[in-house]
């Protein structure tokens, strides 16, 4: 745990302000749920909510699945983080923040196609600096009860490899079925 240096004081209504820097740094917004937590010290902990983060021994299975059967690499993530991974480096990808491009993706419920290798492909991860890495991309919004909250992502640095309605199209049936179970 790092300590920030920032003390608060709790209000007569239980509140307590968490910094503009703070919820900046991490991403958080005015209306995003957080996870309370308790530790054996007496330490409350703060954790942003992420509804698809219950299902990540699920996704990590999809995503495996969506690896063998595409040969691609297949990511799924929530809203902030990459959450499972399959067919790639799961050090470059698990648990890494998502970049503002795909963050922007997903708040406009958009899918995103690179249909030629020529397309630039967009970062994935906010460690991805701007350089060429995939040649093919495809990534879809997960949606459940009208709200995004992650992504289906298929990726192919083979420079033949060109993206086709059928990668477009088991993206989609990835991201409409991982929406679905959170609605159950």
């Amino acid at each position: 745990m790092k300590a920030t240096g920032v003390v608060r004081r709790i209000d007569d209504l239980g509140r307590v302000v968490i910094p503009k820097e703070i919820r900046k740094t991490l991403r958080i917004k005015e209306g995003d749920p957080l996870e309370i937590f308790t530790d054996k010290e007496g330490e409350v902990i703060l954790k942003k909510y992420s509804p698809i983060g219950e299902l990540s021994e699920f996704a990590s299975g999809y995503a495996e699945t969506l690896a063998k059967t595409t040969g691609h690499i297949a990511c799924i993530t929530d809203k902030d983080t990459i959450i499972a991974v399959s067919g790639g480096s799961k050090k470059e990808y698990l648990e890494q923040s998502v970049s503002e491009e795909l963050e922007k993706i997903m708040e406009e419920k958009q899918n995103y196609t690179s249909k030629d290798n020529n397309n630039l492909a967009i970062p994935i991860t906010q460690n991805d600096n701007k350089e060429k890495r995939f040649n093919a991309q495809v990534v879809y919004p997960i949606i459940a009860d009208g709200d995004t909250i992650g992504s289906v992502i298929l990726l192919s640095k083979d420079k033949n490899t060109k993206m086709s309605e059928v990668e477009q199209k088991v993206a989609q049936s990835a991201a409409n079925f991982l929406g679905s179970q959170m609605e159950i």
